[in-house]
């Protein structure tokens, strides 16, 4: 049986009503406050306020104040008059209709601003994504006015190059055509002054003739380019000789083939990419130029560098794992965690020489989970890892700080 709140008070003017209702030593969370236009409850266990109002109020416009041991309500009325009395006289049967009418309007209540703060949150959510997407863009452009001011640039200095050459070809050309007309009158003084010489000039005879005939090859004399063609290659069976070994042979051997296919792939049309440079052409380059840009902390551009290798060959688990690493640096975090899940997808079968990779996943994601406030999953990654590595201090301690988050969560809902 609740205890009635009867040191209430209350003021009013032409347009307002003023109630304030004693807590008695209570919290502001512990008290439960239900207003609508016709009804004002403030339940407090064990004391309870109740008051059906002398006439309706405008209760989108109402307000409460809870604190110093008061709670206080303004109500603004709908007509401008002043009241006789703060409730109305009514039986049980009516009290009974307006609790529940006000349950009803309550509830109705809470569902409208559960919609509205969803669809505020999808809307800051959106504004968000564009405003990335905007700043991606123009990023973008500019890397591509960059690369087309220095193709400008390379263009003109190969013309002015050209243009110098030009000379130098011409005077090269008369000198041949010189040597040309010149070359048969040393021939057959050559060829005179071997037949009057000694025996031995016959041999130097042969020899002139002979680089005289070399020289006048034509281009059609000289042998085919060689064909082109892969070699493959196989790597050697490894014989393991204990029996713990042996048994991870088929893993081992799975692993060893699908780093060598996945370095020999290219998933992507290099036509499609635009201009690439020799080097961007080359996933390894790319993944050496996004590491070094993620040393000196250029992070958007190593993301560019590790985002165009995975285009050219989305099969390496180390692009999906950097360009992580690189999101949680740029506080992407749900993109963090769909590259590391992705590399934890190819670092498969779990061998000894992907187990370092996978640590480095696993931590990668778990980190972001916890900037994410989702606790338990980064936890699972945290001990993941350290089932991996379970000698690793750092691990253990990064461990027990999630833990000691959890309870202090737990204990202060």
């Amino acid at each position: 049986m609740p205890l009635l709140v009867t040191d209430s008070a209350w003021t009013q003017t032409d347009s307002t009503v003023c109630v304030r209702v004693p807590l008695h030593g209570a919290t502001a969370r512990q008290v439960d406050i239900r207003s609508t236009d016709q009804y004002l409850k403030v339940h407090y266990p064990p004391y309870l306020f109740e008051a059906f109002l002398f006439e309706p109020v405008d209760d989108d416009r109402s307000t409460a104040k809870v604190g110093d041991g008061v709670a206080v309500f303004s109500l603004p009325k709908r007509t401008n008059r002043v009241w006789e009395h703060l409730t109305r006289t009514t039986n049980e049967k009516e009290k009974k209709e307006i609790r529940e009418k006000a349950l009803l309007k309550y509830q109705e209540k809470l569902s409208a601003q559960s919609t509205s703060k969803a669809a505020k949150q999808h809307a800051e959510k959106k504004y968000a994504l564009e405003k990335m997407m905007t700043l991606e863009k123009e990023k973008r452009d500019s890397i591509q006015k960059i690369k087309d001011k220095e193709r400008e640039q390379t263009t003109a200095e190969l013309a002015a190059w050209q243009l110098r050459q030009e000379p130098k070809a011409e005077e090269e050309d008369q000198l041949k055509r010189h040597r040309q007309r010149d070359s048969p009158n040393r021939l057959n003084a050559t060829t005179e002054k071997q037949q009057s010489g000694c025996s031995g000039g016959a041999h130097v005879k042969l020899d002139q003739r002979g680089s005289e005939a070399k020289s006048r090859r034509k281009p059609e004399d000289l042998p085919a380019p060689r064909l082109v063609g892969n070699i493959q290659v196989t790597f050697t069976p490894r014989l393991f000789p204990t029996a713990l070994r042996e048994s991870r042979v088929p893993e081992e051997e799975e692993w060893l083939q699908k780093q060598a296919e996945s370095w020999r792939s290219v998933n992507a049309d290099v036509a499609e990419l635009g201009d690439l440079k020799e080097g961007e052409r080359n996933p390894d380059w790319l993944k050496d130029r996004g590491d070094k840009c993620f040393v000196t902390g250029d992070h958007l551009g190593a993301v560019n560098a590790y985002s165009l290798a995975i285009r050219l060959n989305g099969s390496i688990p180390a692009l999906y794992s950097n360009r992580a690493a690189c999101h949680l640096k740029l506080n992407n975090l749900h993109k963090a965690i769909e590259d590391s899940s992705q590399a934890l997808d190819l670092l498969t079968p779990p061998v000894a020489a992907n187990a370092a990779a996978r640590a480095r996943a696993n931590v990668r994601r778990g980190s972001a989970f916890c900037r994410l406030q989702l606790y338990a999953e980064g936890l699972q990654d945290y001990q993941a890892a350290l089932r991996i590595d379970p000698h690793n201090g750092a691990l253990q301690a990064d461990i027990q700080s999630v833990r000691d988050i959890m309870q202090g969560t737990a204990a202060n809902p």
